[in-house]
């Protein structure tokens, strides 16, 4: 017990700082963590990233790469500059992709490609060359499966081109199904009983065919 009556002003006095002090200090963690969970900066990056994926026999399915690579802890999200995506598969023509800009998901199940992105199918023995052309193109790298609801231009060789607005494509089923305003346009290459060209060009709604 404080006998002295100065005593007891100068305890409580004391516990109050004590106090204010811990308040303070709690406070400034907890706004620390706040703060680190919703800044806009990212936490890490990498230049001349390259990250490449096995399947479970070992051999390698696809092969991601960028110019540059950031991480936001907020989204868990990753900003990549100037993407480059190939994918493999056993018995199959490889796949690339590029774009200007790019994102991956948290879980780094989606790929997003952003700005003129380019898709070059490698030619097979009975397929020429495809190239894809839009703006924006989601693809899911373990599904093989692939989409935007932009405009899409098709280009395959020798003579072949496909436009829409809308699309999925699906590489282990072989398929390019394209939704809205699509228009080919197809050239018979010469043969030698014919050498003048045969043009035909049909617009429909919806178009659905095996992959070119």
């Amino acid at each position: 017990m404080l006998k002295h009556p100065i005593l007891l002003p100068i305890a409580l006095m004391l516990f109050l700082a004590l106090l204010t002090l811990w308040i303070n200090q709690t406070v400034q963690e907890q706004m620390g963590h706040i703060n680190s969970l919703n800044r806009h900066d990212p936490d890490y990056m990498l230049y001349n990233f390259v990250s490449t994926r096995t399947d479970a026999t070992g051999h390698i399915k696809y092969v991601l790469a960028a110019a540059e690579m950031r991480h936001y802890p907020e989204s868990n999200q990753t900003d990549l500059q100037r993407p480059r995506f190939t994918q493999f598969g056993q018995n199959m023509p490889y796949t690339q992709i590029y774009g200007q800009h790019g994102k991956v998901s948290g879980n780094g199940e989606k790929v997003e490609f952003i700005n003129k992105v380019n898709v070059i199918r490698q030619a097979t023995a009975d397929k020429g060359e495809m190239h894809l052309q839009t703006e924006k193109l989601t693809i899911e790298p373990n599904t093989d499966i692939a989409y935007t609801d932009l405009p899409v231009t098709i280009r395959q060789q020798p003579a072949t081109v496909i436009r829409g607005t809308g699309m999925h494509a699906d590489k282990k089923a072989n398929t390019i199904e394209l939704y809205n305003r699509v228009h080919v346009h197809y050239e018979r290459p010469p043969t030698p009983a014919n050498t003048s060209a045969t043009r035909a060009g049909a617009t429909k709604n919806t178009a659905k065919t095996k992959n070119p």
